[in-house]
């Protein structure tokens, strides 16, 4: 693109991406006095999980005894791996915020005494809400725009470019402070740079030398139409399920039954245990976004079989991300700061998903501290982001441009045979539900060779451009998290790390295990802190430094 076709834009604080945790950033930034630029590559009020559903939340009343149960419940469920003080803060920010977003508009409905539930959010409501008072607070929205790389100089990040799929131009923005809240890892890609989630925001991160954290616990699969990609699967509590023949099949939807069955044959599903017209109509009035894809393919649930699979969810409903280094969720790289799934929620959720009720609750507190702790960075560095000397750092999947400082000598590819290429390799249950350490070495070699042709993408338009950069993300994320999976030689409760050969939980291994590089990955480990574990043995301190990558 030349000079001519580029908007240029300066700000104090830059937040990429506009789901729940990037809305809460671009708020609390502007409220903390900055300049604010908000960048997403959907539209802001539509993009992501939340606004199509509904979210539950940790919202629980400032009752001392109650919230040690649930913080008690969770360090266990985690296996230890969580921190109380951090799901303390996320219960206290919670409970503030919901008074927040019921000032702001958001009809909350009362029980019997008159008392607002504010543990659960619609989500077209909510995000639309989140829109205006991200507008009203002065923040200027680039809507339809994917961020592509990350701009730096000696001080740390500066801004970042990307692309407006609206007018094909490209965009810089100039910032001192940036908030990552892209989302996770689904492995998912369209090439339209809108609503897909693959990684990228790990990817920009990571070719900074950032850290991530927790990506061995991305076991996560969610029940899902085998014509369709929608995981919004709780309803199916009132589902029987059978076989081809039309036998019921028992003890579906406890531990590995879906998993260990779909690998037999197909699975079908009724929902006739909502026997009544009054049960299905409360049912498609509490979750109308789970009956559309069956409606559209014109069948009854409540009456009619129908096929089901399994879909993988990666980093959106597993736990990695990128690390946290400070309270106000800084990473190591200076101006650099990461919220809601594209940072690691481990010091929350420990190594069990944060799914719904604590990934919510985590965009939600997550992007407010951010905001906040980059406006604060921001409003005290010593230059204007004008006048820093800023180059982008984008090194992978950017086309010829990056060839030099990527992968050599790349031979022309197509993005759409590595993204089968990667696929192949991620979302087979044999492969990453199954975990064998067998499996996942060959799993990650192929990766790698996967990872040397990343820059042999050729991308002619913006589409294509956007579509060669989440492709390099999704190999990047995929060797993160196989390179974790192999360091942890254990299974850890909450079911998102299970390996095999390892089928016991070892406490020596109470720690995490962070991984970084592109070329070439490497993995330390991060003591928990001792608080909450009611054992934390003198050898996991002992085995706190390096560790050897599988």
């Amino acid at each position: 693109m030349s000079d001519s076709a580029e908007r240029r834009l300066t700000a104090d604080v830059l937040v990429i991406g506009g789901g729940p945790a990037g809305a809460w950033a671009a708020w609390s930034a502007a409220t903390n006095g900055a300049k604010v630029v908000l960048a997403d590559k959907g539209y802001l009020g539509s993009s992501g999980a939340t606004a199509p559903g509904g979210t539950n939340l940790l919202y629980l009343p400032p009752d001392k005894e109650m919230r040690i149960r649930a913080v008690e419940q969770r360090m266990k469920q985690g296996g230890y791996l969580a921190e109380p003080a951090w799901i303390h803060r996320v219960l206290d920010q919670v409970y503030t915020n919901m008074e927040l977003i019921e000032q702001w508009g958001y009809p909350f409905v009362r029980d019997e005494n008159g008392t607002p539930m504010r543990d659960h959010l619609h989500g077209p409501e909510y995000m639309s809400i989140m829109r205006k008072v991200v507008k009203r607070a002065g923040v200027k929205v680039l809507d339809q725009s994917p961020a592509l790389e990350l701009l730096v100089d000696e001080f740390g990040v500066g801004g970042a470019r990307g692309v407006s799929r609206q007018d094909d131009q490209t965009w810089e923005v100039r910032a001192n402070a940036v908030v990552i809240a892209t989302g996770g890892c689904a492995f998912l890609s369209n090439g339209l740079g809108c609503n897909v989630l693959t990684g990228d925001g790990y990817l920009m991160a990571g070719e900074l030398g950032a850290e991530l954290s927790g990506m061995e616990f991305t076991r996560r699969y969610a029940p899902a139409p085998a014509f369709g990609s929608n995981t919004r699967s709780r309803l199916l509590g009132w589902a029987t399920y059978y076989d081809e023949h039309g036998n019921e099949l028992q003890g579906a939807r406890q531990g590995d039954f879906l998993a260990e069955r779909l690998l037999k044959g197909p699975v079908y599903a009724i929902m006739n245990k909502a026997d009544t017209p009054e049960k299905q109509a409360l049912l498609r009035k509490s979750h109308a976004i789970f009956f559309l894809p069956y409606d559209r393919a014109g069948i009854d649930v409540f009456t009619q079989p129908f096929p089901l699979t399994l879909r993988y969810e990666g980093t959106v409903r597993g736990t990695g991300g990128i690390r946290i280094a400070g309270d106000d969720c800084s990473t190591t790289v200076g101006g650099l700061f990461a919220a809601g799934d594209a940072a690691t929620r481990e010091r929350i959720t420990g190594s069990a998903s944060g799914g719904g009720a604590f990934n919510a609750s985590w965009a939600i507190c997550s992007g407010t501290w951010a905001g906040k702790g980059a406006a604060a960075y921001a409003l005290s560095h010593q230059h204007s982001a004008a006048t820093r000397d800023l180059r982008p750092a984008g090194r992978y999947g950017l086309g010829s441009a990056s060839a030099s400082n990527g992968t050599a000598s790349s031979p022309a590819v197509t993005s759409q045979e590595l993204i089968k290429e990667i696929q192949n390799q991620v979302l087979p249950l044999s492969i990453n539900y199954f975990r064998t350490e067998a499996g996942l070495k060959q799993a990650l070699h192929r990766l790698d060779e996967v990872w040397k042709r990343v820059n042999g993408q050729v991308p002619g338009n913006v589409l294509e451009q956007v579509r060669a950069r989440e492709t390099a993300a999704m190999a990047a994320t995929a060797r993160w998290m196989y390179t974790a999976a192999l360091s942890r030689k254990e299974s850890r409760s909450g079911g998102l790390h299970v390996l095999a050969e390892y089928p016991d939980q070892d406490e020596a291994q109470q720690y995490r295990l962070l991984v970084s590089g592109l070329e070439e990955i490497s993995v330390r480990t991060e003591q928990v802190p001792v608080s909450g574990s009611p054992v934390v043995p003198a050898a996991a301190a002992a085995a706190s430094g390096e560790v050897q990558a599988g």
